[in-house]
């Protein structure tokens, strides 16, 4: 049988959404694009709002930021211990490349088959230049590869390793079709975590440094403004304040824990403040006070308590790359409580009331954390806020740390 469709009028389209800007807010220079299958990425309320298919470019008059460098570094010269010498076309090209390096070149190129020797040439290349390096790896297994060979070439100089520390990450998402939303999950390893934080020492004090990095040195980390600006150094026969040292450590997103002591922890036991460095893994620190003198500074294993040295002066850096000065955190709390309050009047507007109320839930909990403690969960996802960064500048990453005189080897550069 047969029967006679007609064809059913077609759908209306969607009205795109029309934002009215909230009268409390300051208004951008610019209006933000929207796209109507995807929710607007907003920049701060003093820069133009953009989707995230167009991202700013960095302005014109961008220039990386760098932590001061005064005053004499730590360590010596590199020094390279090897039984072998340069052979066939290997001392013309280390010759070439410190000459051109010595002359300011930017960009040069080194070519060779597998097992030519290629590190050995990036190491006489550091002994010769005396220049802090960067050797930037595609993978975790040739940065392991490379951090074992640098480490025997160079045994009395500062050898260091940066590379994600994830084990496991679960980037958060949600599935509109059964509602569900999957919170971010991952497990950080401790071994990489404190070697991070030790390269980042490292590379700070002294000037005897190869840090042997993978791409995860490309990815933003905390500024360097804030996490210099955050160290201090104590002293024997300084006067201190118990209690004010007890609150910078506290500051510094260290954890008191009287009982069970381990890395990034301190502990009081009457006159004595002892301090499980983050950059360590089996050494600590014991400062003894007289009243508020600081009497006497020891290192002593953690383990057995046992001293192993007695130390005149120590510097103690952050437990977390993140960590944000008072003024700074509150200057970035009020910012980003501006922000979720014209983006939630955006969603009120276009009917989004559950995602409404999920963002403002997660976002008050997170800077009622950071007012309480100084940090939170996923902390990172503010950090334009944290470091002050104008739309479109990149983010702070660890080649803010690096001196302006370093050596960037990019090995495997067609890869990298």
């Amino acid at each position: 049988m047969n029967r006679s469709s007609t064809p059913k009028p077609a759908a209306a389209k969607t009205a795109k959404p029309v934002h009215v800007p909230d009268p409390g807010v300051r208004e951008a220079a610019t209006a933000f694009i929207r796209d109507t299958g995807k929710m607007p990425m907003f920049a701060p309320v003093s820069g133009p709002r953009l989707t995230p298919e167009e991202a700013p470019a960095a302005p014109a008059d961008w220039t990386p930021h760098r932590p001061s460098r005064e005053g004499t570094k730590k360590g010596g010269k590199f020094r390279l211990e090897t039984k072998y010498t340069p052979a066939g076309d290997q001392p013309a090209a280390i010759a070439e490349l410190v000459a051109q390096a010595q002359a300011g070149d930017r960009d040069q190129v080194l070519l060779g088959v597998t097992g030519s020797g290629k590190t050995f040439t990036m190491a006489k290349v550091i002994e010769q230049t005396q220049r802090p390096a960067l050797i930037l790896a595609p993978n975790k297994t040739l940065a392991a590869q490379l951090y074992s060979e640098f480490k025997a070439f160079f045994p009395d100089n500062a050898v260091e390793y940066f590379v994600s520390y994830y084990d496991y990450y679960q980037p958060e998402a949600y599935v509109p079709r059964t509602d569900t939303y999957i919170e971010k999950d991952s497990s950080i390893n401790e071994q990489i975590d404190r070697m991070r934080h030790s390269a980042t020492r490292a590379i700070l004090e002294r000037d005897d440094v190869i840090v042997v990095a993978s791409v995860s040195c490309i990815y933003g980390i905390g500024s360097v403004e804030t996490y210099t600006a955050m160290t201090f150094t104590l002293k024997v026969g300084d006067q201190i304040d118990e209690a004010k040292l007890r609150a910078d450590l506290i500051a510094l997103q260290y954890k008191r824990n009287d009982v069970h002591f381990e890395r990034g922890m301190f502990r009081k036991r009457g006159d004595v403040i002892e301090i499980f460095p983050v950059h360590l893994e089996d050494r600590a620190w014991r400062i003894s006070l007289f009243g508020d003198e600081l009497e006497a500074i020891q290192e002593f294993d953690p383990l057995t308590g046992k001293k192993t040295a007695d130390l005149n002066e120590i510097t103690v850096y952050a437990a977390s790359h993140y960590v944000t000065p008072r003024p700074t955190l509150n200057q970035a709390t009020q910012g980003i409580k501006a922000e979720l309050k014209e983006t939630l009047d955006w969603m009120v507007e276009n009917g989004k009331l559950l995602e409404a109320q999920r963002l403002e839930q997660r976002t008050r909990f997170d800077l009622e954390m950071m007012e309480a403690t100084g940090s939170c969960a996923g902390i990172e996802n503010y950090s334009r806020w944290l470091t002050g960064r104008a739309p479109g500048e990149p983010p702070p990453t660890f080649f803010e740390y690096i001196p302006d005189n370093a050596l960037l080897f990019v090995d495997e550069s067609h890869v990298t």
